[in-house]
């Protein structure tokens, strides 16, 4: 299987359709911030191109996308945020969009108690669909944290100016629950890697800038996710 993760897209797709094989990838992951302060109307615009390429699509909203963007992607059947996908029984995806508090007041923005509840929501929907395999497929079903907000206190949520501004919220469900994948953004300059225990952590950047995740699960569930 084989996936293809982007996000901060703020309706600048960039040459993502140039991405090596994007049209016959098993799936494409949006990550979040799909717009810039947009509607459903933006979104839809957004999500047209992408579906154009590849009819696989599960996304999520971001800070600055506007929340009806959320029930915008439920309508489509294609939400993340606050839910968990099993899908082809090859990997389970679990989502966390918006982001913590900013000090610029974005339109989906939310405490640390919500996104902690929101983890918690999806990750139980991800075990109850794990648990629902074959029990000789269970351990092989890898789970990806999709989270637009980055852990705190990692490289991937650092500011030029050397501050953290990354969510305890995800730091903590990470630390706790351990998932082998999290695929996070919003903080457009600290693109990179990081790893929280054996949580591996990317952050492609911009896509308009021509960042972009790769991941691959082979037999038994191993799975490689590199950013391209």
């Amino acid at each position: 299987m084989r996936i293809i993760a982007f996000g901060d897209i703020h309706m600048s797709l960039g040459n993502f359709a140039k991405i090596p094989d994007i049209s016959s990838a098993d799936l494409i992951i949006l990550t979040g911030d799909l717009t810039n302060y947009g509607s459903r109307h933006d979104a839809r615009e957004v999500l047209n191109q992408v579906l154009a390429v590849n009819p696989h699509v599960l996304a999520q909203v971001g800070n600055l996308d506007e929340f009806e963007i959320n029930d915008y992607l439920d309508a489509l059947n294609m939400n993340i945020h606050g839910q968990a996908r099993l899908f082809r029984r090859g990997v389970c995806l679990m989502g966390c969009g918006g982001s913590n508090p900013t000090p610029f007041n974005t339109p989906t923005e939310f405490s640390e108690k919500e996104l902690g509840r929101t983890l918690d929501q999806a990750y139980l929907q991800a075990r109850n669909y794990i648990e629902l395999a074959e029990p000789l497929e269970r351990h092989q079903i890898p789970l990806i944290l999709v989270s637009h907000t980055p852990p705190l206190d990692t490289a991937l949520d650092l500011l030029p100016d050397g501050s953290h501004v990354g969510s305890l919220a995800v730091r903590s469900f990470i630390e706790r629950s351990q998932p082998p994948l999290c695929l996070t953004g919003h903080i457009h300059e600290a693109k990179g890697s990081d790893q929280i225990g054996e949580t591996l952590i990317l952050n492609p950047g911009m896509i308009s800038n021509g960042g972009w995740i790769e991941i691959v699960i082979e037999n038994k569930g191993k799975l490689k996710a590199t950013i391209q």
